[in-house]
């Protein structure tokens, strides 16, 4: 019996160590140039997505291609639902979910950066919004904030927050949900990166960190926990943290609040996407990183890709999926 018992505690133990040295490393499959979600006559960006049932909806931007990439997102971006049978697509429009609306809300302009989760038994699509009218501080340009739009339903309808969730310009946001809070990390006008928090995902938050990476700007950001610790997938914005501008960077933190470092492997993706065919997509740009999670495990990482000629929301499979808390 105590043999038994000494084999079952090594056994554990054993279980214990590879868990706390397991790696969180994305590597990629190769992917299909047909799949994705574009538009002919739009430019699109931001793409994340959901499975619901045997269906994965995928929300993200569009703008009218009538001017050069990317600028008419400031005044002209909508968010609009796909969906497709494949997490990979290609993903079928089908209706604009958050478009212009009359008064003065926050969104009642623009609408851009989406990120759908499900809290509770509720969809909640966070995003950036802008109305008519009002300007950043010392600025021309249209103050952008957070907000949200909710539902019960993953086809709607959508109930949009009359106010946004931060009174300040705030872009790129990412939500990480736990039982007890919402964290909601976000970034202003000089990619100086916020990290706030709330008992519930409609507010309201309080800054916890102010700024979580002094040593460089970032933007685009996705949280999630893995092995107890929290991580952060984001933009390099200029190439300082790896090395190689706007290449997509992974930094972990204990607490999730502070003492934000490197991880170990660094880079998650770069400007290349591999092919099926053996080919290579290089990208001008590849921004706004979401993760595609199905039963708590990270299966596909999308981006949005801009070629020079046409941009597309593309998700590309791990080769292992990620479990995550």
């Amino acid at each position: 019996m105590k043999r038994i018992k000494i084999a079952m505690l090594i056994f554990a133990t054993t279980i214990a160590c590879n868990l706390k040295s397991q790696t969180c490393s994305f590597e990629f499959e190769k992917t299909d140039i047909n799949s994705g979600f574009k538009m002919d006559g739009y430019w699109i960006w931001c793409g994340s997505a959901i499975k619901v049932d045997s269906t994965y909806h995928l929300f993200a931007s569009r703008w009218p291609k009538r001017g050069p990439f990317p600028e008419g997102y400031r005044t002209n971006s909508e968010i609009v639902h796909a969906t497709s049978k494949s997490p990979s697509g290609p993903y079928k429009f089908e209706e604009v979910v958050i478009g212009e609306r009359e008064g003065n809300f926050w969104d009642s302009n623009m609408a851009h950066n989406p990120t759908i989760h499900k809290i509770g038994n509720e969809y909640v699509l966070f995003y950036i919004g802008s109305d008519f009218t009002t300007l950043q501080n010392n600025s021309g340009s249209l103050l952008r904030r957070v907000g949200y739009a909710k539902s019960k339903s993953i086809g709607g309808p959508w109930k949009r927050s009359d106010k946004p969730l931060i009174e300040t310009e705030s872009n790129n946001p990412a939500i990480l949900v736990e039982k007890s809070c919402v964290k909601l990390m976000y970034r202003d006008a000089k990619l100086i990166v916020h990290l706030a928090q709330s008992s519930t995902y409609e507010g309201p938050f309080n800054i916890l960190n102010d700024n979580i990476w002094p040593e460089a700007p970032l933007e685009d950001f996705y949280l999630f926990k893995f092995n107890h610790q929290y991580h952060l997938i984001c933009e390099d914005n200029i190439g300082t943290v790896s090395g190689h501008v706007r290449w997509g960077v992974h930094l972990s933190s204990k607490d999730g609040i502070t003492a934000w470092k490197k991880y170990d492997p660094l880079i998650v993706y770069n400007h290349d996407i591999e092919l099926r065919n053996d080919d290579i997509l290089h990208c001008i740009r590849r921004e706004r990183p979401q993760l595609l999670i199905e039963n708590s495990a990270i299966t596909y990482l999308i981006t949005s890709v801009y070629t020079g000629t046409d941009s597309w929301s593309q998700p590309v499979k791990l080769k292992n999926a990620l479990q995550i808390e």
